[in-house]
């Protein structure tokens, strides 16, 4: 399950892969309207928070405030905005501006701005 909070407007949707590009939302391949959630309007259009409960296979964002996964993912990449999970990565986990706090990580873990942070 695929929370999205954005202007204080919750959205829960269903699926194992999530990509968000250029306002674009794809769930395990078909487009989500994502302006539906929250004020279009918005000072800031991309500060929005994605929280996974449960397990996901993939999950791509161009920029968000924080990415909250409370099981294990296989991928997981942003290219702007905080990671945090629960359980462990299968896969690798790459932010380039944001921390990272997550298991045990099969692959690798990269942040060019920001802290990585395991969780033992």
């Amino acid at each position: 399950m695929v929370i999205i909070n954005k202007d204080g407007k919750k959205v829960v949707i269903s699926g194992s892969s999530v990509q968000i590009t250029d306002g674009k939302m794809f769930v395990d391949g078909k487009e989500f309207n994502i302006e539906e959630i929250g004020n279009v309007d918005s000072s800031n259009p991309n500060k929005y928070e994605i929280v996974i409960q449960g397990d996901i296979d993939k999950l791509e964002v161009t920029q968000c405030e924080t990415i909250t996964v409370t099981g294990n993912v296989r991928k997981v990449h942003t290219q702007c905005g905080s990671i945090n999970i629960k359980g462990d990565v299968d896969g690798d986990v790459h932010t380039n501006c944001g921390s990272i706090t997550c298991g045990n990580v099969d692959g690798d873990v990269h942040t060019n701005m920001g802290n990585i942070n395991y969780r033992k």
